[in-house]
């Protein structure tokens, strides 16, 4: 399997390690796609006989493209999951993306210290004090703040990371054509020349509403735990909670008062269990007694 193989069939289809793996397990390489029947593809993606179809009928189309080229022109950085640079936390998931698309420092990818941070799109400014008792000690400790580029919450922690002088990743839902929201497009410029925009979906991909969920579980396999500071009871947020329980990552959570809709999600996660913080330095101490114990 060569890179572009892999990246021509990427761009079509944005493949797990885990399926791809599978896949060339029966079919041997990328190519011989082309030689095995749809429903045979079908059945080992567990996707449509239509969309198999698709597949084989847009890689014949792709193969000889020179995506290496195309992309280095694009200014986008490609990492694919055989590759060094690729982060070995998120190798570790149920599903790792093959590839990861990167505008902007990607050698925050190897960073030592990375911790996410989000909450409600609707996040209201008690997401943004929360965040000023929260921030400016790990950032100090030299860790990389790690969100998505949403509104509210998300779009506190990129911009907090950036005001307290740390370095921060966004992973977005969607190709770099798109920044959605499109209020957040002046931000993910300067990310993109100072920090971290990271994707698994190839550049001309819209945003849809099943990547979000997706993207979310890059988001905690990149990362050694989970901050949340406001959440409805049902959100995407909560979602993202349990991708980092299912990855046995700490889930650390401010109280919010009980008379507010979006407390609701981070008290309940604090009474099954989830780490009750109010400072920085609290975090710090879990992650040491966590990696003292191990």
């Amino acid at each position: 399997m060569t890179k572009n193989q892999l990246l021509a069939l990427h761009s079509i289809y944005p493949i797990s390690v885990r399926a791809l793996q599978h896949m060339l397990m029966h079919i041997g390489e990328i190519d011989n796609i082309l030689t095995t029947s749809s429903s045979t593809i079908a059945a080992l993606l567990r996707i449509s006989q239509q969309q198999a179809y698709m597949i084989q009928q847009k890689y014949a189309q792709l193969r000889t493209k020179n995506f290496l080229v195309y992309y280095e022109q694009q200014r986008i950085d490609v990492v694919c999951y055989t590759e060094e640079l690729y982060p070995s936390s998120l190798l570790a998931i149920y599903d790792a993306p093959t590839v990861l698309y990167g505008k902007g420092d990607m050698r925050l990818l190897q960073a030592p210290k990375r911790i996410a941070c989000i909450g409600s799109r609707d996040a209201t400014s008690y997401s943004t004090d929360v965040l000023k008792c929260l921030l400016p000690p790990l950032i100090n400790e030299d860790y990389v703040i790690v969100s998505g580029l949403a509104k509210g919450a998300d779009t506190f922690a990129h911009r907090g990371a950036i005001y307290y002088g740390g370095r921060t990743i966004a992973v977005l839902g969607h190709g770099f054509q798109t920044i959605y929201p499109a209020s957040n497009k002046k931000l993910a410029q300067f990310m993109a020349e100072e920090h971290l925009l990271l994707t698994e979906y190839a550049p001309h991909m819209e945003p849809r509403k099943v990547h979000f969920p997706q993207r979310n579980r890059i988001i905690c396999g990149l990362v050694s735990g989970l901050i949340i500071t406001e959440a409805a009871e049902k959100s995407g947020t909560m979602i993202t909670a349990g991708f980092a329980l299912e990855q046995g990552k700490d889930i650390f959570v401010a109280p919010g008062p009980i008379t507010s809709p979006l407390c609701i999600g981070t008290n309940k996660l604090i009474k099954e269990g989830a780490i009750l913080v109010w400072n920085g330095y609290q975090i710090l101490e879990e992650i040491q007694l966590f990696y003292t114990k191990n």
